[in-house]
């Protein structure tokens, strides 16, 4: 009978220490945040590298440095994952903390340097469920965790439901932020319907959720800094007001 007591006692404390060394592994960040990037099949590969010089542009300019360090911790951990299909969900750069230019710089190194891989039909729903997981599954506890999904359309060709996805992700607490890309080199505005609202009423979601617009090359990735300003420092309406 004791032995069993103690062997009991002794399942309870190694469940302890295993939960203790999994939280003291957590890197507590201001922000956890998920870049989720077009890739489907109207991104052409030189409209990819455009779109990634935007990002790599973006996430060294010293305002987007002065804002991660002004959040709580003093920095953020990001992740940066080209998405097409259903089957088709690539991580180009895997979770990284940016606390200053250096580690800015080489995170946009890594997003210049890898292959594409991601292609096919958009599939917006599954990309957002695998933002999720991402999230839900790195060693990082974030003050704010937030999926910032591009998209040059709002259709959903295959996988979950779209409103399906964004419930799912919302009920965990996380915020999903859009990009409506409708700048020249990715394709251009859809024919049928408005890009921005698509993704007001369909795709974004959670507190301080919004869609920053990329209108044409040229204001690309002011457009990405604008967006990541918001998302790391203020999503608050007083706080797009003044990047406006």
């Amino acid at each position: 009978m004791l032995r069993h007591i103690l062997g009991a006692i002794l399942i309870i404390l190694m469940t302890f220490w295993s939960l203790s060394s999994t939280a003291q592994e957590e890197t507590k960040v201001g922000l956890e945040l998920v870049l989720l990037a077009d890739a489907t099949g109207s991104i052409d590969d030189a409209e990819i590298l455009f779109q990634r010089e935007g990002y790599a542009k973006a996430i060294t300019d010293p305002n987007v440095i002065s804002a991660i360090q002004t959040t709580i911790y003093e920095r953020i951990a990001v992740t940066y994952v080209e998405w097409g299909d259903s089957n088709s969900q690539d991580i180009v750069v895997g979770w990284q903390i940016i606390d200053s230019l250096e580690s800015a710089q080489k995170f946009a190194g890594e997003l210049r340097q890898r292959p594409r891989r991601a292609q096919g039909f958009n599939a917006i729903g599954t990309a957002l469920l695998f933002g999720k997981s991402l999230i839900e599954n790195n060693n990082f506890w974030g003050f704010r965790r937030v999926i910032d999904i591009s998209a040059d359309s709002a259709n959903n060709w295959s996988g979950p439901p779209i409103e399906l996805a964004r419930q799912e992700v919302v009920a965990a607490g996380i915020t999903i932020n859009g990009l409506a890309v409708l700048c020249r080199y990715c394709s251009g505005r859809p024919n049928s319907y408005d890009l921005e609202q698509a993704f007001e009423e369909q795709i974004i979601g959670g507190n301080g959720a919004f869609v920053i617009t990329a209108d044409n090359a040229d204001t690309f990735a002011a457009a990405v800094r604008k967006k990541l300003i918001l998302e790391i420092a203020d999503t608050s309406d007083s706080g797009k007001a003044a990047l406006k």
